[in-house]
């Protein structure tokens, strides 16, 4: 057990869905992905494996409908809690489902079930049985969700604040990002002629590039690429042994290229892993 490499991956809502069209899905996608999950999981036995998606088109637009994120009291507030969390578990069965048609043995973990949060951080989760899973070689498949919050009555957690509080507790190795997007762009979206790939961010120059980084032009209740950075950067802080890059999963074999450890994309490290 003391070879294991612990990485985290997350699908992203974008890679997933078509986050433009509410509730629509790219199945195909979703099923390439888990095919080439499988076959780096299969190829590397030491590997462990925990798997997160976003909600893209799916719980995205329900919750900006009803301003989940914000928290809420009323009834009319719980009927859209109620709805993203379905719009989510509908999305979550058909990631489980490729996951399990590409032959990996997996289990869902939601959010909901078990976060307690406060002020939008997760604050509580007994997540041992996620790491019996682990032990056994099974993949824990967690997603961004609808979470009972003691300060907002509810809200919602994104897959990469889910993604920081287990790493609190897991301590993986790498953190994989695939979404649409080569890697973490500047000046994007404005020209896509002009638009660079950041290749590498650490805590040092994030203020330098902060400007560059902008929030999601579809709908994105959890807050877009400079969010997603700046939790990353965090957890890069905490524990300076980890490595997260960001990436493309669109092209074929990227992110089984990406687990068997091309460098692609955006890597966020520490300085002092960088050479």
């Amino acid at each position: 057990m003391c070879n294991t490499r612990l990485v985290f991956l997350k699908l992203g809502g974008s890679l997933i869905t078509d986050k433009t069209k509410p509730m629509t899905a790219r199945p195909e996608m979703i099923q390439k992905l888990a095919d080439e999950v499988a076959n780096a999981y299969q190829e590397d036995l030491n590997l462990r494996l925990l798997i997160g998606h976003g909600s893209g088109s799916f719980g995205h637009a329900v919750a900006n409908q009803y301003q989940t994120h914000a928290g809420g009291s009323d009834q009319t507030y719980w009927q859209g809690f109620s709805k993203v969390w379905s719009a989510a578990r509908a999305l979550n069965q058909m990631v489980i489902n490729a996951l399990i048609q590409s032959g990996l043995p997996v289990i869902a973990f939601p959010p909901s079930s078990g976060v307690i949060s406060h002020q939008r951080t997760a604050k509580s989760w007994d997540i041992r049985p996620i790491k019996l899973a682990l032990s056994n070689r099974i993949l824990p498949v967690v997603q961004g969700d609808v979470t009972f919050d003691e300060k907002l009555g509810g809200t919602i957690l994104s897959t990469e604040a889910v993604f920081q509080y287990l790493a609190r507790q897991l301590k993986p190795q790498e953190i994989f990002i695939a979404g649409i997007e080569e890697g973490v762009l500047r000046d994007y979206p404005t020209s896509t002629q002009t638009n660079q790939i950041i290749p590498s961010i650490t805590p040092e120059n994030f203020n330098k590039i902060h400007s560059a980084l902008t929030t999601s032009q579809a709908v994105d209740v959890t807050g877009g690429m400079l969010s997603k950075v700046e939790m990353m950067i965090n957890l890069i802080e905490e524990n300076p042994h980890l490595s997260i890059r960001i990436f493309s999963g669109v092209a074929p074999s990227n992110v089984y290229r990406a687990l068997k450890g091309d460098p692609l994309g955006t890597l966020i490290t520490n300085t002092a892993n960088t050479d």
